[in-house]
């Protein structure tokens, strides 16, 4: 083997020792609390800078393994960044039992017997939890707060409200749970999180030239903590929306299907559609609403959930506690009408990009400027714009699901939410306008030469 190959291949057992190594601090510094954000944000730009200083020439099938070394410190430790995952097992368990999750609430009587300790440590089924009526979402947000508030009584957050989560979601966590003995608690959805994790890595990497990009998304701490840790739904929609990008030009239907798909498990990817061609763009609607439709049979008006309440208590119907970087400037009252206003701009703006640039970047900075709009306090509702910035060629982007989990640290303080999310959309816009001047110089160079020949 000769020198520079001897000297590459250290390079790749390097980053490999490095990716690896940052995910086991990170899931440790996040289950001690020791300066987890701190240790988040340091990781990620760790192996950033070891991924492109010494992945060139990375085979797809070495991208591919250690991404699954990356994602096995995640599985050692129950879910650590939320609990959301307590509710994916709840909601498969009462579908297979013949129930809607629309219908019913965790903490129903009528569900006692799918009760176990791991999900339910203060009741067991013998024992009455005193809630038995059909679910009812209030809309007055101190209603809302009240009965959208955690019990003691068992691990399920909000457990007495209906599920949120749309249909393709309930069908992964009922695929999921088919397969899941309840002594495993979360462990199957952590698993399958991690398993899309690395077929997404895969993806990327078989479809890219440069397959740094697939390691920054399968290799970042972000991503262990999300998918393998958390077990987020949101490395489901990454994978859809990823999909839909790549076979949007050679297979539009399906790329509209997928992306139906994608939203059908977070609502988020429908703000995508304005980047799809009209006829996708219908098509992925038709689909959303198609997968809704087994779920309106066996609930009727139930189908919505809690979303209704979840737009309330979170703040989104009235701007009073989201769009944190307009809150520095604007009131309450004011803030969701130019929030609106901007998404509106912004949408028009990716209609008329459409052809002029590639789809997934203006899927890219499409999805990370509603982010930066919306400023949601939960940090993996960015996992997917870490797989657009990877696909597009953006890494200046996950600055924003960075800028979240500091926001997710300081809730309550709307002025240092709206500092931090400013701060992620000035790293963009610099890291935009530095691109877009060193693209134009490269082309004025290119034409001087050409006029000199």
């Amino acid at each position: 083997m000769s020198r520079p190959a001897l000297s590459r291949t250290a390079g790749h057992w390097l980053i490999a020792c490095t990716a690896v190594g940052t995910a086991v601090l990170t899931i440790w510094a996040h289950a001690v609390s020791w300066w987890p954000n701190l240790t988040l944000i340091l990781g990620c730009l760790l192996v950033a800078a070891a991924i492109w200083r010494f992945g060139r020439g990375l085979g797809i099938a070495a991208v591919v393994v250690v991404a699954g070394l990356c994602q096995i410190p995640g599985l050692t430790h129950a879910p650590i960044t939320s609990t959301d995952s307590y509710r994916y097992v709840w909601d498969g368990r009462v579908q297979l039992a013949g129930h809607s999750p629309y219908a019913h609430v965790p903490l129903d009587d009528a569900l006692a017997d799918l009760r176990d300790p791991l999900l339910f440590p203060g009741l067991s089924p013998e024992h009455s939890s005193g809630v038995n009526a059909p679910p009812r979402v209030p809309t007055d947000p101190a209603a809302v707060a009240a009965i959208a508030a955690d019990d003691p009584r068992t691990r399920i957050n909000r457990p007495q409200v209906p599920t949120i989560y749309p249909p393709i979601a309930q069908v992964y966590f009922v695929a999921v749970a088919a397969v899941t003995p309840w002594s495993a608690g979360t462990l199957g959805l952590q698993i399958a999180a991690g398993l899309l994790a690395i077929a997404l890595t895969w993806l990327l990497a078989a479809t890219s030239r440069d397959r740094r990009w697939a390691a920054l998304w399968g290799w970042s701490p972000i991503v262990v903590l999300e998918a393998g840790s958390a077990a987020h739904v949101d490395v489901l929609g990454a994978l859809l929306i990823t999909a839909a990008v790549l076979v949007a030009a050679r297979r539009p239907r399906l790329a509209a299907i997928l992306l139906g798909a994608a939203a059908s498990v977070k609502l988020l990817p429908l703000l995508l559609l304005p980047a799809f061609r009209v006829r996708q763009s219908v098509v992925a609607l038709g689909t959303f609403v198609v997968s809704y439709l087994p779920y309106l049979v066996a609930s009727g008006a139930l189908v919505l959930g809690f979303l209704p309440g979840y737009l309330t208590q979170e703040g989104f119907s009235n701007g009073s506690t989201r769009f944190a970087i307009f809150s520095l400037l604007l009131p309450p009252e004011a803030r969701q009408l130019v929030a609106v206003l901007v998404a509106g701009a912004l949408a028009v703006l990716a209609f008329r990009r459409r052809g002029r640039e590639p789809l997934a970047v203006t899927c890219c900075w499409l999805y990370g400027a509603a982010l930066l709009i919306a400023t949601p306090t939960y940090p993996w509702y960015g996992v997917p714009l870490v797989a657009l910035a990877a696909l597009s060629g953006r890494p200046e982007w996950i600055a924003v699901p960075l800028a979240a989990y500091l926001a997710y640290a300081t809730v309550g303080h709307d002025s240092r939410q709206g500092l931090i999310y400013l701060t992620a959309a000035a790293i963009v816009v610099i890291a935009t306008t530095v691109r877009h001047r060193s693209v134009a110089a490269k082309q004025f160079d290119a034409r001087l030469t050409a006029n000199q020949h």
